[in-house]
């Protein structure tokens, strides 16, 4: 029989669509998940709990628990019959408070075999709170491990910190050790190079003939974190090990390339804690640990590990990132613009801040993807329940609220401002070699990972590129960046939409290019910027990160030969060539009660891409790439918020001369009449006895594509039931005036010419100039 356990445990991410306690069915709603293995059950599943990244440090035994320790044994017990996320910690809270297995059996249908291995956690940690830690023999310290009980739940049931109980553990001689995979039973020799950490007495890792680089993968997908950044670390893995290191990954993802037991020459199945890759560095004894590809997940350990192992950018620089007050003096000297901003630990702080730099502002916790909790605020008011909520809910709020070491970013937000993505590297000589600019399609406040983008900018002039690669060289420099770059840039302008094309915008001076944020490590860009330029950033990188230069990658043909600073040279794609479009994957059909609206909060789960001569033809491409099919011909309802309603107002005009129908709301019905446009059939409010509504109209089958943009915060409630009645009915539904100005550009391109058929290959010859 196998001699190891297996867990897998889903992630789900109900807080990004603000559903209270997401109730699981027979639909998926899950975003991601992890494995976990273990000599027994209870290693296994403590170390996939703790895998997750939420929080949690294993089956309870954490901070977070606190949540379950306040309710009643009844209140309890009436939540563990709910299968919720949060389930497991309750049946294990209950086991724990002397309930009895068979009576949480009955009550909540849960075998008893799983709530016996629970009871067995339950019972050991009873004894860990009732014995000193300096009582703890080698015995008992081995028996807590193989239970699964991390340094970090010791350190919360003895109010000590996890250095300590680390040191107190190995002054007894308890050690972790790595076994191999035997997929075999041990009926064969089994060479398969993946190993997993328990407490026994001997190693079955082999030596190693050649240098070792650990590089730390990205945990489980969720939303802000995905595959984008597994693809970094495959593709860093092919290129060290073509360079003759061998490579040393550690991931618990069992849904990613990186996880595939011939995809390096070792794998770690562990959490991605400092805890169990301190285990793996101790173990493997690498040249150094790459952290800088796997998202925020191996970059928030970097200040952990031996900073002399860290390869790539410090985390002297990476912190200097992260450090508002730092990073703002950096720009300064620079002379680099950004929206003015501050810190905060408190309502009042906050709203001081705000009173300096003026509304709208933009509220977010520091060292996020995917804009978790991130808020756009227009008075003292939504400030107010903005750092509320941060100081509750979230990881922010597990930590115990905002304080000096946490503290809550409070920046002017840019409203009618493009925004912009660069990728770039820098190698150890100083050379910085852009990747690609990327101009969003959506304005500033949709999260940039929620937003559809181009390769090349389609309406930025040459002059504002020039300005935001100098920018972006300047950052690069002064963090002392050895890998990748992401910067991203608002351009501040007025009565411009994106993908307007012919015209390109001539721009705006220096002055009107602001710096947002940078951050020195793989951004979800750039499997995005490889396969529309051709240029494999990621594998660059991880060159770069052991000495490499940019000079000796183009004599091996890696990178193009040119260096001169062109577009061209860079790897990006000029004007003429073609329009590469990514697009995201939005799962509102999966959670039918949340509204399908985009925010500086990102909801995407996946993403797709198109080519075309055009950025238009791109676009519809991209749209039904995403399972998004615009309509040739029909009826296009419209309700648009003041902001959109002149980029409502353009595309209004491109549909109805494509032939399209237009209904509208009273107030967007108006304003497209004042501009030249008519409107067939004018929508009655929800509930108004004086005329069909929109949700009757798209009911009954009338409405073929629905355009329909939030109001910002507060009381929205007739859009949010339009948007639902267009999820329902299976509609496409753009929230956006930037998005449905693109749309309609798409259409007409397509009226005009067929869309290209190429290979990714074709495109990119045609790029370098190849035959």
């Amino acid at each position: 029989t196998l001699d190891y356990v297996v867990t897998k445990i889903p992630r789900w991410a109900f807080e990004k669509f603000q559903i209270a306690e997401g109730v699981l069915g027979t639909s998926m709603q899950s975003v991601g998940e992890v494995m976990a293995i273990g000599r027994t059950f209870c290693e296994s599943l403590q170390k996939g709990l703790r895998s997750l990244e939420q929080g949690r440090l294993g089956l309870n035994a954490d901070p977070a628990e606190a949540v379950t320790e306040r309710l009643g044994d009844a209140e309890l017990m009436a939540a563990a019959a709910v299968p919720t996320p949060e389930r497991i910690f309750r049946l294990e809270a209950l086991l724990r408070r002397g309930v009895s297995i068979d009576a949480v059996s009955a009550a909540t249908g849960v075998d008893s075999w799983f709530l016996d291995q629970m009871a067995r956690i339950s019972e050991e940690r009873l004894m860990l709170e009732a014995a000193p830690p300096d009582a703890m023999t080698r015995a008992g310290w081995r028996r807590a491990k193989r239970l699964g009980f991390s340094d970090g739940q010791l350190a919360y049931l003895w109010g000590m910190p996890p250095a300590d109980v680390r040191a107190l553990r190995e002054g007894a001689g308890v050690l972790p050790t790595f076994k191999t995979v035997d997929t075999c039973a041990a009926e064969f020799e089994a060479t398969t190079p993946y190993h997993y950490s328990t407490y026994e007495d001997t190693d079955e890792i082999r030596p190693a003939s050649r240098p070792r680089v650990v590089i730390c993968g990205s945990g489980p997908n969720r939303i802000g974190q995905g595959i984008e950044f597994d693809y970094c670390c495959v593709h860093a893995g092919l290129a060290l090990r073509e360079a003759g290191y061998e490579t040393v990954m550690v991931n618990c993802n069992p849904e990613t390339v990186s996880t595939d037991y011939d995809a390096n020459d070792r794998l770690y199945f562990e959490p991605l804690t400092t805890e169990d890759v301190a285990n793996v560095i101790a173990a493997e004894e690498p040249v150094g640990v790459i952290v800088s590809l796997g998202g925020q997940t191996p970059l928030a350990l970097s200040g952990d590990l031996p900073a002399d192992l860290v390869l790539g950018t410090s985390p002297a620089s990476i912190d200097l990132a992260e450090d508002r007050e730092r990073w703002n003096a950096l720009c300064s000297r620079l002379g680099i613009p950004q929206p003015p901003g501050g810190t905060a630990t408190s309502v009042g702080e906050a709203q001081e801040v705000a009173a300096r730099i003026g509304y709208p502002a933009l509220v977010r916790p520091s060292y996020v993807l995917g804009g978790r909790a991130m808020a756009i605020v227009y008075d003292d008011q939504e400030l107010a329940a903005a750092i509320d909520e941060l100081a509750d809910f979230g990881s922010l709020g597990r930590e115990g609220g905002p304080a000096s070491e946490r503290p809550v970013l409070v920046d002017r937000f840019l409203e009618d401002a493009t925004e912009v993505d660069v990728d770039a590297v820098r190698d150890c000589t100083g050379e910085v070699q852009i990747g690609a600019v990327m101009e969003h399609i959506e304005e500033a406040g949709v999260h940039s990972g929620d937003s559809a983008c181009t390769i090349p900018p389609t309406t930025l002039g040459d002059g504002v590129v020039a300005v935001i690669c100098d920018y972006t060289r300047r950052i690069a420099q002064e963090l002392d960046v050895k890998g990748l770059l992401n910067v991203q840039f608002a351009v501040k302008r007025n009565g411009d939409s994106p993908l307007q094309m012919p015209t390109r915008w001539s721009g705006p001076g220096a002055s009107d290019v602001f710096v947002i944020e940078a951050n020195p490590r793989a951004s979800r860009t750039v499997p995005f910027v490889a396969k529309a330029t051709g240029v494999p950033l990621a594998m660059v990188a991880a060159r770069l990160m052991v000495g490499a230069t940019l000079a000796e990658l183009r004599a091996e043909g890696m990178l193009p030969e040119a260096a001169d600073g062109s577009p061209q040279a860079s790897g990006c794609v000029a004007a003429s060539d073609y329009v590469a479009v990514k697009e995201v994957v939005l799962p509102f059909n999966r959670f039918p009660e949340a509204d399908a609206v985009l925010g500086p909060e990102m909801r995407s789960t996946g993403e797709v891409m198109a080519l075309d001569a055009t950025p238009g033809l791109a676009f519809v491409k991209a749209q039904l790439a995403a399972g998004t099919r615009l309509p040739p011909e029909g009826t296009v309802f419209m309700s648009m918020a003041d902001r959109d309603k002149e980029a409502g107002l353009r595309a209004a005009r491109i549909l109805h001369a494509l032939g399209y129908q237009l209904a509208a709301t009273v107030g967007t019905a108006e304003f497209l009449r004042r501009g030249g446009v008519p409107v067939a059939v004018e929508v009655a409010k929800l509930g108004d006895q004086a005329g069909r509504d929109a949700v009757e109209l798209i009911e009954a089958g009338q409405i073929q594509l629905v355009i329909n943009s939030p109001r910002g915060r507060g009381p929205r409630a007739d859009g949010a039931h339009i948007r639902s009645a267009a999820g329902g009915a299976g509609l496409p539904l753009v929230t956006t005036g930037a998005a449905a100005l693109a749309a309609a550009h798409g259409l007409r391109d397509l009226r005009g010419q067929r869309p290209t058929v190429r290979s990714l290959q074709e495109y990119h010859r045609s790029l370098r100039g190849a035959a």
